[in-house]
C-alpha cells in the first residue's frame, strides 16, 4: 500500500438517513433477499433432481442461478444489517474483498449469459450438430471458462484500486464498496485508472451486450424458416434469456461507462442490478418455461409424499 494510505475503514451513508425509511427498507430487502436465495436455490435443486431438465440449457441455468445467489450475497446481507446500524462502517480489507467478489460473480454472470446465448444459437441454427458441439465436456469447459473469465475481470478491477492512496475523507455515499465510489475518495490522480476501469468493466459489458444482441438477431432471422409452433417454442425460451440480459446489462452499462463521475441515481440503479435482477431471474425462467414449471411441480409432489411418510 502507499505511505499515504492511512484510512483503515470506510463509512457508508446507506440508502437513507431517515430512521423510519430505514426500518421499511430493512423489512423489504430482507424479504427480497430471502426470495432471491430461495427462488434461485429452487431452480438449482429442480435442475439437479429432474431428469427432464438434463439438457445443456438447464445445466447453464443452474450455474447462473448459483452465481445469482453468490452475487446478491455480496451486498444484500451487509445492506440489511446496516439499515439497523447507527454506524455503517466497513474495514479496508472488507471493502476490498467486497469489490473483488462483486466483480467476480458479476463478471461470471456476464460470461454465463453469453454462454447461454451461444447454446441457444447452436440449438436453433445448427440442431443436427447440437449434441456434438454442446457435449457434456463442452458444457463443463464453457462453465469453467465463465468462472475463469469472471476471476480475471475481478482481479483486474481490484489491482487497479488496491494501491490507491486513501488519506481521507472515508465516507462513501453508497451502501457497498465499488470501484467508482472508491475512485472518488482516492487522494491521487485517477484519470488513467478510470480509463482502465472503462476498458475492463464498461467495455466488457458493452461488447458482451452487443454480441448477445447480434446472436439473437441471427437466431430470429433463422427462425423465419421454422414452423409457427417451432418459432413459438424457440421465441419463448429466447425471450426469457433476452429479458434477463437486458435487465442485467442496462444498469451495468449505465454505471461502468463513466468511471470519473458518480450520480445521485447510482444507488437506485445499483439496487436494481444487485437485488432486483437476481430476484427476477427465477421468476422469468420458471414462469415462461413450461418444462421448468412441470419439473417444479413434480419436485413439490415428491417432497409432499416424503413428508407424509
Amino acid at each position: 500500500m502507499a505511505n499515504t494510505h492511512n484510512v483503515t475503514e470506510f463509512i457508508f451513508l446507506g440508502l437513507s438517513s431517515n430512521p423510519e425509511v430505514q426500518k421499511v427498507c430493512f423489512v423489504m430487502f430482507l424479504l427480497l433477499y430471502t426470495a432471491i436465495v430461495l427462488g434461485n436455490f429452487l431452480i438449482v435443486l429442480t435442475v439437479i433432481s429432474s431428469r427432464s431438465l438434463g439438457s445443456p440449457m438447464y445445466f447453464f441455468l443452474s450455474y447462473l442461478s448459483f452465481a445469482e445467489i453468490c452475487y446478491a450475497s455480496t451486498t444484500a446481507p451487509r445492506l440489511i444489517s446496516d439499515l439497523l446500524a447507527e454506524r455503517k462502517a466497513i474495514p479496508l480489507w472488507g471493502c476490498m474483498s467486497q469489490v473483488f467478489f462483486i466483480h467476480l460473480f458479476g463478471g461470471t454472470e456476464i460470461f454465463l449469459l453469453t454462454v447461454m446465448a451461444y447454446d441457444r444459437y447452436v440449438a436453433i441454427c445448427k440442431p443436427l450438430s447440437y449434441t456434438t458441439i454442446i457435449s457434456r465436456q463442452a458444457c463443463a469447459l464453457l462453465v469453467g471458462a465463465a468462472w475463469v473469465g469472471g476471476f480475471v475481470h475481478s482481479l483486474a478491477q481490484i489491482l487497479l484500486i488496491f494501491r490507491l492512496p486513501f488519506c481521507g475523507p472515508n465516507v462513501i455515499d453508497h451502501y457497498f464498496c465499488d470501484v467508482l465510489p472508491l475512485l472518488k475518495l482516492a487522494c491521487s490522480d485517477t484519470v488513467l485508472i478510470g480509463l482502465l476501469i472503462v476498458a475492463n468493466g464498461g467495455t466488457l459489458s458493452v461488447i458482451s451486450f452487443v454480441v448477445l444482441l447480434a446472436s439473437y438477431v441471427v437466431i430470429l432471422l433463422h427462425l423465419r424458416t421454422r414452423s409457427s409452433a417451432g418459432r413459438r417454442k424457440a421465441l419463448s425460451t429466447c425471450g426469457s434469456h433476452v429479458t434477463v440480459v437486458t435487465l442485467f446489462f442496462g444498469p451495468c452499462i449505465f454505471i461502468y461507462l463513466r468511471p470519473s463521475t458518480t450520480l445521485s441515481a447510482d444507488k437506485t440503479v445499483a439496487v436494481f442490478y444487485t437485488v432486483i435482477t437476481p430476484l427476477l431471474n427465477p421468476v422469468i425462467y420458471s414462469l415462461r418455461n413450461a418444462e421448468v414449471k412441470k419439473a417444479m411441480k413434480r419436485l413439490w409432489v415428491r417432497a409432499m409424499k416424503l413428508e407424509e411418510r
